[in-house]
């Protein structure tokens, strides 16, 4: 939010900045209150207070200001606003637009008074576009009573295994899906989560840990270690993701301790101890937790009852090896308790009632929004099918989706919808052309979780013009869902169901083409409070976290190849051109990517791009400009001289009742009116019980928003995790 202004008026270095797309930095909230000055006059304004963020893309609010005409004296009051959000959750940032003032009120002036005041306030007032930290606009909504609705999804436990020694998981979803490596008697393995090999003569297996190789004549058999290995394994090409394991060949002398291979055909957990279990309290309950494992494990020494968090969802048992149940619906009430500085402090963002539990679920269902270039992404936009389209039914409706093709396509009726990276598309035929959608049918959003499309449920199509439309997309696009749970909501990663995936036997092609579906486990998804999403992958759930890959062959060049991903919340690193299974994008070599980071700045802009932004500093200070899409354009300063901006003393407010006022140094509070600053007369006790909760939003939402801020990489933003 900053004055209205016009280009000429920024700077010339900033105007080279803002001419280049490809430089445009992510803003960051700059700090309260904010100041405006021109043509003498002042205007000083303290962090809005939010009444109310609808579908969080419509946002009311009330801020007080200072208000002082050239030459004149210093003026309080409050000012209500509307306006519209766009949020860029990467960043941590939303931005206001279109600024709405039906409303300003000065409680020291009579009525005669106010019309004055109130123009030269809306000539000076913000209409848009300056950043407003998310944490704390989620901290005010925090004050507000939200219902959440929760997803009816799976909690049943997954298959689990348990060691206290040296183990990895082996997966192999489904069939071993084996493609030949070429000029070689070798074929690997594509939809496991190691590098597994097999000898086409002999049939044995060679599988890659990171301490050496292991042999068995069955995936489901005894596995030993080997120093000898097929002569093949010498002849793999280079490229194919095959470079790291062409360095453990020939195999490296032994070391360290053989591990044990546990193998499951389907997305499973393995609990891993690094010996026996060694317990450490956490203080003020009586819950212990198991320090030498990476798993989130604890006992209840009340009950003498296990607990495990694996995906967001909470199991039992009365002994690590099991059997589990599922237990989120009634959680030890100590688990509520535990110490913000505790280690495991990061599982309670899982637990029902707590404030990092509410966090997690209001972030999940805040929108990022994208202002999509109708004819550069539909150019972009090309579905390739395993042969002909093939769909199969929606349970519990009458539309169908393409089971195929890797590209989430839904048929309504006689036409095609296409979510592809977070927008939507439409067409007559199942193979395009595709065209932008400006709107998407309502029954594409009754779509059950038991579907394997069901996360494009969370990607909404608005406020089309002829060349533009505004796609959003929430937490559940990339598998963050809300839980409802009996004593207050949570996020759980993934679904719960299990999808198997896609194989198809292409004619005359010896070797089929595997595509997965999104799964809930066996990725070790674990929530990260400070980056508000999921890291996932273990080491012992091997180099490729899961067996999450795709494969494919290339006819014109007669390779095949393979691919493998980590994904979390913001994206994940890849190997290999890899596949996301929740998204149905690619992302090129060891490549993190989000939702709409492959339409590339120019196709799909989001708030930070929307508001172009640029900084020079200067021994006078720094000076911000900005310009948005809409044509508004301003500058702020702050230094030695000039119009600047203010991030100290954010400690006046609007009263509900229409007055201003300001908590004081010693803690106490004053109402302003016509005599100055004095103690409050006549304010309720909802008033002031209503002050002393936005007194405290604000202060929580500035530490949030330093946290975050700081916890930055300086390089960018983090997610996913390294492949060795």
């Amino acid at each position: 939010m900053s004055h209205r202004s016009t280009l000429t008026a920024i700077p010339v270095l900033i105007l080279l900045f803002l001419a280049d797309h490809s430089k445009a930095q992510s803003a960051t909230d700059i700090g309260w209150p904010r100041q405006v000055t021109k043509n003498g006059s002042v205007l000083l304004y303290y962090q809005p207070q939010i009444d109310e963020w609808k579908d969080y893309k419509q946002l009311s609010a009330r801020m007080a200001f200072s208000l002082t005409p050239a030459n004149g004296r210093q003026l309080l009051g409050i000012a209500s606003f509307t306006c519209g959000t766009l949020v860029d959750k990467d960043a941590r940032t939303v931005y206001l637009r279109d600024l709405q003032i039906p409303d300003v009120r000065f409680p020291q002036l009579s009525a005669d008074s106010v019309k004055l005041m109130e123009q030269l306030f809306k000539q000076l007032a913000p209409s848009g576009g300056e950043p407003f930290s998310l944490d704390r606009i989620m901290a005010d909504m925090k004050q507000q009573n939200q219902v959440e609705q929760g997803v009816p999804v799976r909690n049943d436990p997954p298959k689990l295994f348990y060691s206290s020694n040296p183990a990895v998981l082996l997966m192999v979803e489904g069939d071993p899906v084996l493609a030949p490596i070429e000029k070689t008697n070798l074929q690997f393995v594509v939809n496991t989560n190691w590098d597994l090999f097999q000898d086409k003569k002999k049939k044995d297996y060679y599988l890659l840990l990171n301490t050496g190789w292991m042999t068995s004549k069955a995936l489901e058999g005894s596995w030993t270690p080997t120093q000898s290995l097929p002569k093949d394994m010498s002849k793999l090409p280079a490229g194919g993701n095959f470079d790291e394991v062409k360095k453990m060949v020939p195999p490296p002398p032994p070391s360290g301790t053989v591990p044990q291979v546990f193998y499951s055909n389907v997305p499973a957990e393995l609990i891993l101890l690094k010996g026996a279990p060694v317990y450490s309290r956490i203080s003020g309950t009586q819950l212990l937790y198991v320090a030498n494992s990476d798993n989130d494990i604890f006992i209840d020494d009340a009950s003498k009852t296990f607990y495990i968090l694996l995906s967001g969802r909470w199991f039992r048992s009365a002994a690590l090896s099991g059997p589990w149940t599922y237990a989120g619906n009634d959680l030890p009430r100590d688990f509520a308790k535990i110490p913000a500085s505790s280690p495991k402090a990061g599982v309670l963002a899982s637990v029902p009632g707590t404030i990092q539990a509410s966090d997690a679920v209001m972030l999940a269902q805040i929108p990022t929004t994208a202002i999509v270039n109708k004819a550069e992404v539909e150019a972009k936009v090309n579905v390739s099918y395993d042969g002909d389209p093939a769909f199969k039914p929606i349970e519990k409706t009458s539309m169908e989706y393409a089971t195929n093709t890797q590209d989430k396509v839904i048929k309504v009726g006689d036409l095609y919808y296409l979510c592809f990276q977070a927008v939507w598309f439409m067409s007559t035929k199942p193979t395009g052309p595709w065209k932008t959608a400006d709107a998407v049918p309502s029954v594409i959003y009754t779509i059950p979780p038991s579907s394997p499309v069901y996360n494009v449920t969370y990607v909404t199509q608005t406020n089309a013009t002829p060349t533009t439309v505004e796609s959003s997309s929430s937490g559940g696009y990339l598998g963050m869902f809300i839980i409802g749970m009996a004593v207050g909501a949570c996020i759980a990663y993934g679904t719960g169901y299990y999808y198997p995936p896609y194989i198809y036997f292409h004619p005359g092609m010896p070797y089929p083409i595997y595509r997965p579906w999104p799964c809930t486990y066996g990725i070790g998804a674990v929530y990260n409070p400070m980056r508000g999403g999921w890291a996932a992958g273990r080491t012992v759930y091997g180099p490729y976290g899961a067996a999450r890959s795709s494969a494919w062959y290339n006819p014109a060049t007669g390779r095949y190849g393979r691919s493998a991903s980590v994904q979390g919340w913001y994206g994940g690193r890849t190997a290999a051109s890899s596949y996301n299974p929740w998204t149905g994008g690619y992302a090129s070599t060891r490549q993190g990517h989000n939702t709409y980071s492959q339409w590339g700045s120019s196709v799909a802009s989001r708030g930070n791009q929307w508001v172009q932004t640029g900084h020079v500093t200067t021994a006078a200070g720094t000076v911000s400009g900005f310009r948005t899409s809409s044509g508004q354009a301003g500058v702020v300063t702050h230094g030695a001289n000039g119009t600047h901006v203010r991030t100290n003393n954010n400690n006046v407010y609007a009263g509900h009742d229409g007055n201003v006022y300001k908590k004081n140094n010693n803690g106490n509070w004053s109402q302003y009116g016509k005599g100055g600053w004095q103690q409050p007369v006549g304010a309720s006790q909802s008033t002031m019980h209503g002050l002393g909760s936005s007194d405290q939003a604000r202060r929580t939402g500035q530490t949030q928003t330093n946290r975050f801020q700081n916890s930055r990489p300086a390089g960018g933003r983090g997610g996913g995790i390294r492949r060795r």
